[in-house]
């Protein structure tokens, strides 16, 4: 089960997009093409792949990587450095749910 919040990686993209609920994600899954190398990270740290079966319906399955407070704050450094408005060696988080969180701000 998908512990709420979230941050989706999309392939090829370094922006990192957040969710609060599961409705804000299948909203924004609705407008989007997902691609089978997209990710979702849950606040545990958690991986789901993302499946498409139709424009409506979306399976989750959780995948064996679980990513680290450090693994997530590379990913949100490179998140923040595509929007050049944060100094990068500033970014660093004790917890999963923390880096997670941090984008609740930046949204």
């Amino acid at each position: 089960m998908i512990d709420w919040p979230c941050i989706m990686k999309l392939e090829g993209d370094d922006e990192l997009l957040y969710f609060n609920t599961e409705n804000e994600f299948l909203d924004e899954c609705r407008s989007l093409i997902l691609k089978s190398s997209d990710f979702l990270v849950d606040s545990s740290g958690h991986c789901y792949r993302l499946h498409q079966k139709n424009e409506n319906d979306f399976n989750s399955i959780i995948c064996t990587q679980r990513y680290s407070a450090n693994d997530l704050s590379k990913l949100v450094q490179a998140h923040e450095f595509s929007k050049a408005e944060v100094c990068l060696t500033k970014i660093h988080f004790q917890s999963v749910s923390e880096a997670i969180s941090s984008l609740s701000i930046s949204k």
